[in-house]
């Protein structure tokens, strides 16, 4: 049987954490890496188990990584610390890792939560993301935002969904969409990419009509217009600072003189 590592990163998740660990208890192993949280994080963490490690911030894809390098075994189950494993789901991957793997690399549906109700439509799920594989042979791209595992062309599909308390409630949900549209946004700048009036326009637009109409966000009800809306606005940010990002990279030459 194959042996599993389950691989975390965290900062400040006292609130969601306790319930990730609890999920995969019957893991052969839980790394932990904390990038110096200053609330509980640790203090939890360390019940459940010994590898508790703590580094810098260098990026979700980075952190990933580093992460599974400190695991003891090849192959490895990443959860962000607001997931959790369900017990059929860890009877699906325990299954898995007892026979002859096909892929380097397996996807899962994943259950979006906002407070505490699911989001079934706006392209919330299946939400099918890659969470278990081969560490000897995958890995994440190490960009600011939105990391991913590569190669990524052969990969297995699980039946049993991950849960995901995404979001505490919409405030949550706006805060963190602010930041991530900075981190994207300072991502394109660095690539030399540019937004046009386009971009600003239409785009979100767009993101709105496909989550709203097209992924069937209207039978969410408010809720789901407001996921529409703020991913739209998300769209519009992320675009919109990529413009602030190029003025802070054209000057920072003369700063640095």
């Amino acid at each position: 049987m194959n042996q599993l590592s389950v691989v975390i990163i965290s900062f400040n998740e006292e609130k969601n954490i306790e319930r990730c660990l609890k999920s995969v208890q019957w893991a052969d192993e839980i790394v932990v890496l904390d990038s110096f949280s200053t609330d509980r994080t640790l203090e939890i963490c360390k019940r459940y188990t010994n590898c508790v490690f703590q580094g810098e911030w260098r990026g979700y894809g980075a952190q990933k990584n580093l992460c599974a390098d400190k695991a003891s075994h090849s192959w490895v189950l990443n959860l962000d610390a607001d997931e959790a494993v369900t017990p059929e789901g860890a009877e699906e991957i325990q299954r898995m890792l007892s026979q002859q793997l096909e892929f380097p690399a397996y996807d899962f549906p994943r259950k979006n939560f906002i407070g505490e109700r699911w989001i079934r439509f706006c392209g919330w799920y299946p939400d099918r993301i890659i969470r278990l594989y081969d560490k000897r042979v995958v890995r994440f791209t190490e960009g600011k935002v939105h990391e991913r595992l590569q190669p990524d062309d052969r990969v297995g599909a699980m039946r049993e969904a991950l849960l995901h308390y995404s979001f505490h409630d919409m405030a949550d949900y706006v805060q963190r969409q602010n930041r991530y549209s900075s981190l994207a946004a300072s991502e394109r700048a660095g690539s030399g990419k540019k937004s046009g009036w386009a971009n600003l326009i239409l785009n979100p637009l767009w993101v709105f009509l496909k989550c709203f109409f097209l992924r069937q966000g209207f039978r969410e009800g408010r809720l789901g217009f407001f996921i529409s809306a703020s991913m739209a606005y998300y769209t519009f940010l992320k675009y919109a600072k990529v413009g602030e990002e190029l003025e802070k990279l054209e000057r920072r030459p003369d700063d640095e003189g």
